[in-house]
């Protein structure tokens, strides 16, 4: 975007794009809302999920499915509802934070170390099959081989647990968690070999190009706070995905150019640098429904490029 180009030309990615509303909501109820002692109106929600696109029945539903997963709990029985995060959800949103904004900061510490799963399930077993396979996924490991599993680290404990509880009850499964090393790690047989690493490179470059306007508004100054609360949430939503599909092997085992930093710095120029206009604009939005938005609304913030 030239200096010469008015704000309203930057075309800023809509969050919903690939979320749902329920998503949506926990992204932006984990970026700024940090205490459970706030009363949320359900119309101050509303309001808020509208700045998305996000209509009234959607916002009433996603409400409904965040109290159901413990997110969120109604307080009183008033009417209509007032909402408060729970102690849990504020504790998790933090933890996750946390994790988001520090992301592919430094290299891993890499001491060759990998832990393998293996199972073996009787053919009738196919649901369960998948199951152990979501479970094995969900804690960062992918398949080397069919029924071989491997994730970098040390950590067997949850992939023990996961395995165990799954599989201890059906007649005839076998299981077991190792930890190796390889011989030719960074060989065409090794253990990169089972992630797609290409694709990886490919979506850190498109989500670079898809906001590399956005980061120069962002840095000019230029969005007004309504664009900048759709943009900083949509980049929030899309980043904290790599945080949880990025094995973060080292770099010995990546292709080079890798363009996790580019797109890391991309992504920290628009949260540093839109996070007051994005609070002023939630403040605004749900005042008129929640007159002490101002006093609960807040929003995260990395402490420096170096965290």
């Amino acid at each position: 975007m030239s200096v010469h180009q008015r704000a309203d030309d930057v075309r800023v990615p809509r969050a919903q794009v690939g979320s749902s509303p329920q998503h949506l909501l926990a992204t932006v109820l984990g970026e700024y809302l940090d205490s459970s002692d706030a009363h949320l109106p359900s119309a101050a929600v509303i309001a808020i999920l509208r700045e998305f696109g996000v209509s009234e029945a959607s916002a009433r539903s996603a409400l409904s499915r965040l109290v159901k997963r413990g997110l969120i709990a109604t307080r009183g029985n008033g009417r209509p509802p007032v909402y408060h995060l729970t102690p849990g959800a504020i504790a998790r949103h933090r933890s996750r934070m946390r994790h988001f904004l520090t992301f592919g900061a430094h290299p891993p510490r890499w001491t060759g170390d990998w832990v393998q799963a293996s199972f073996s399930i009787p053919s009738s077993g196919q649901a369960l099959r998948h199951a152990v396979r979501r479970s094995l996924s969900a804690l960062g490991f992918v398949g080397l081989y069919d029924s071989v599993w491997i994730r970098p680290g040390s950590d067997a404990t949850p992939a023990r647990e996961a395995l165990d509880d799954l599989l201890h009850h059906e007649a005839g499964a076998r299981w077991s968690i190792m930890h190796v090393r390889f011989d030719e790690e960074s060989g065409p047989h090794g253990p990169a070999s089972a992630y797609d690493l290409a694709a990886l490179a490919s979506a850190y470059s498109d989500f670079v190009e898809r906001y590399a306007r956005v980061r120069t508004a962002a840095r000019d100054g230029t969005l007004d706070p309504a664009g900048a609360l759709v943009a900083r949430t949509s980049a929030m939503d899309s980043w904290r995905r790599f945080a949880d599909i990025d094995p973060d092997l080292p770099e010995h085992l990546l292709p080079q150019p890798w363009p996790r930093r580019q797109a890391r710095e991309t992504f920290l120029d628009i949260h540093s640098a839109l996070g007051s206009p994005a609070q002023a604009r939630l403040v605004e939005v749900a005042t008129p429904h929640w007159p002490d938005a101002a006093s609960w609304i807040t929003h995260f913030q990395a402490s420096s490029r170096s965290d």
